[in-house]
This record gives structure tokens, C-alpha cells and sequence, in this order.
């Protein structure tokens, strides 16, 4: 970033993030571009944010249509647009196959599990239990459920009742259940846990999870804030396991760009929440809604069959480069690991060859474009990553 751009950062707004690398400008499908003209390979979609890319035409189109028409309304109204994507939501959620489903929109992925541990609170019982090193956002809500103590301590004492277990470990987890079978009203998960390196759930874990929710009267709530939006190549991770969760909190790739998150929730879930007990003045804006409303119209199966295809190809050519130990995840959701290389240091080399990716851990850089790309793009950024290690 220019000088003068970064000291005016630094006086305007708050040391929260940092002072940014770059400055952005525009963007066109896959790329970016900075304020100095220079074009970027997007591999990171706004951290799994832009599912249909930048400036989507379709996006746009409906946007800029909906704003022309109507902006916001609060939710003392309906407009056509919340039950259309309430009910493609449903749709998309048990295979349709439940009536007793309903959703509760708002604004982003911390908003949703605010949304989801009121719904655990509902259940009468006071514990709720959430898996050690994951994420799940940091308002004081969601960062009491967010297994991470470096991120929990400085806003500490944080709303109680939360216990964690380790990630995966099925007899821990049953081991806490069982010792307070009727105190514990839900448990949270990941299917991949991305805020700490892409690691996804081990196979049997989540339909282990379901089992003892069911065996004990508890709800069970996954996190598909980044999983979700077809982002794995299935709508939801979830369906991956065969399972289908009680509650399911979702954002990021739902407005396609516009900040929105949504919460669903089946049978006796779906109505713990009651008039006045809560809320979010944005949640469900028409303009936010229509962006959605054209990302779920997208997704459809053929689509989802590009993402797990272009996906595979994506993990085939990452896994050839050398320097790279591993790679995890699920369609373009996906974690390289490194062999020796700092991962920081490898984001801001792929800045400076025109390739944005991002680092949630140390020895980890993390993929999530997005899910148009094709293969040229994918061997632009594989050869560019190449150098970089090389």
C-alpha cells in the first residue's frame, strides 16, 4: 500500500485489523484490482465471501433493481423477497423434507450463533458445549463459544455456561455428555474447522454427534458459516455425514458480497424463539435478500458438481508442488500445509506476484476462491504458488 494510503488508514480508523498490505479498487470475477492498477488472482473470495466472484452480472442486476425499488423496511413488514429465500433455505435443508424448519435472518456469521446459543438457552438446560480451537465468531456471545483461549481472554468473563471437548474425540465428547446427561442443552460443530487451519471433522464424528443428541434430548448446531453456500461441493457440509443438525448457522457466501447471515432450525428448535426475545434491525433487507435470493437460484446441482470437480483439481495440483506436506479440506475449501515455509510469508509473496491468499495458522495457507473458477485460474495460482516455495 502507498504510504500516505497506510498513514491514513492508521489515522482513521482503529488498530483492530492492522494496516492492510494493499488497497483495493475493483473487481471483475476471479480478480482484483489495487489502487495502482495492478491485478490480483483472488483465492480467498473476501474469506469465502464472494461466491459468484466480483460483479457478478446476475448480482448486479438484482441489486441495483431491488435498491431501485425498495431499500430497507426493518421487519415490523414482510416483503416477497424474505419468504421466497426462507423458503428456498428450507428447501435446501433435510432435502425439504421437514415442514417444521423455519429461519431467522441477520447479518453475518457471529450474529447467526448469537442467534443459535439464545435458541440453546430456550431449552431450559444450561450448558452448551463446543469444540476446543474452533470458531465461531467475536461478538461476546459467539467468542464465549469459541474454543480458542488467546481470542477469549482479554474480553473475559464471557457469557458462562460453555464447556469444550476436543475437536474429533468421540468417547471425550461422550464421556462430558454422559456425566450430565440432562444439563447440557446443545453441542456445537464445525464440519471444517477453517479459523484454525482447515481441518475438517474425522469421518464418523458428526454422525456420532447426532447420535448422542438423540440418544440425550440435545440439540445439535453446526457452524456451516464458511462450510455452507456450496462452498464443499454439497450446499451443506453437513450432508456429507448424512446427517441433518437441529440447528444450522450459516453466512458469508449467502449474499454473494452483501453482509448476510441466517439461522435454521427444525422441529421443537425452530420455536423456542418468540416475539421480542430477538432481533436485528438488518436482518432480512430486501437488497441484501435479492442478492441471495440470485446465489441460491445458482447453486444449483450442475453447479455443485463444478465446485467438487474444479475442487479435486485444485487439491491434485496443490498436492504435486513441492514444499507442501498435505493438503486438507473439501472442494474449495481447502488448507495447504507447508513443509518449512511461514505461511505469512508466503501471503504476502503471493501479494507481490499478484495472488491473494491467507494464513489462519503458522504452517497453513488457506484456499477458498471463488466457486466459479476454472482451471485456467487454478493454474495460475499453482504455478505461482510453485515460485514462491521454490
Amino acid at each position: 500500500m502507498m504510504q500516505k494510503t497506510a498513514n491514513d488508514w492508521s489515522s482513521a480508523l482503529m488498530n483492530n485489523y492492522g494496516t492492510p498490505a494493499i488497497s483495493l479498487t475493483g473487481g471483475q470475477g476471479m480478480y482484483l484490482t489495487d489502487t495502482e492498477g495492478k491485478s490480483y488472482l483472488d483465492m480467498l473470495a473476501g474469506i469465502a465471501v464472494n461466491a459468484l466472484g466480483q460483479a457478478h452480472p446476475d448480482i448486479v442486476e438484482a441489486v441495483s433493481t431491488q435498491i431501485a425499488t425498495l431499500g430497507h423496511t426493518s421487519n415490523i413488514f414482510a416483503t416477497p423477497h424474505s419468504i421466497e429465500v426462507a423458503t428456498a433455505l428450507k428447501q435446501r435443508f433435510a432435502g425439504g423434507s421437514d415442514d417444521s424448519a423455519r429461519v431467522f435472518f441477520c447479518n453475518s456469521g457471529a450474529e447467526a450463533n448469537e442467534a443459535a446459543f439464545k435458541i440453546a438457552r430456550l431449552t431450559g438446560r444450561g450448558r452448551v458445549l463446543a469444540a476446543e480451537a474452533g470458531f465461531h465468531g467475536r461478538t461476546m456471545g459467539a467468542l464465549a463459544l469459541t474454543g480458542q483461549p488467546e481470542k477469549r481472554a482479554p474480553f473475559e468473563p464471557l457469557p458462562g455456561g460453555v464447556d469444550f471437548y476436543p475437536y474429533g474425540d468421540v468417547q471425550k465428547l461422550r464421556e462430558i455428555v454422559e456425566e450430565d446427561p440432562d444439563g447440557i442443552a446443545a453441542i456445537f460443530a464445525e464440519p471444517i474447522q477453517g479459523e484454525t487451519g482447515v481441518i475438517p471433522a474425522p469421518e464418523g464424528f458428526l454422525a456420532a454427534v447426532r447420535q448422542l443428541c438423540d440418544d440425550y434430548g440435545i440439540l445439535m448446531v453446526a457452524d456451516e458459516v464458511q462450510t455452507g453456500v456450496g462452498r464443499t461441493g454439497k450446499f451443506f457440509a453437513h450432508e456429507y455425514a448424512g446427517v441433518v443438525p437441529d440447528v444450522v448457522t450459516m453466512a458469508k457466501g449467502l449474499g454473494g458480497g452483501l453482509p448476510m447471515g441466517a439461522v435454521l432450525a427444525r422441529g421443537a428448535a425452530a420455536q423456542y424463539l418468540q416475539p421480542g426475545q430477538h432481533g436485528t434491525t438488518f436482518g432480512g433487507n430486501p437488497v441484501v435478500l435479492a442478492a441471495a435470493r440470485t446465489v441460491l437460484n445458482t447453486l444449483d446441482e450442475k453447479f455443485l458438481q463444478h465446485v467438487r470437480e474444479i475442487g479435486a483439481y485444485l487439491r491434485g495440483q496443490l498436492q504435486q508442488i513441492s514444499g507442501v506436506s498435505e493438503v486438507r479440506g473439501t472442494g474449495l475449501m481447502l488448507g495447504v500445509v507447508l513443509e518449512s515455509a511461514d505461511a505469512k510469508e508466503v501471503v504476502a509473496a503471493g501479494l507481490e506476484r499478484g495472488l491473494i491468499l491467507n494464513a489462519p495458522s503458522d504452517k497453513v495457507v488457506r484456499l477458498t476462491p471463488p466457486l466459479i473458477i476454472e482451471r485456467r485460474h487454478v493454474d495460475e495460482c499453482v504455478t505461482i504458488l510453485q515460485e514462491i516455495l521454490d
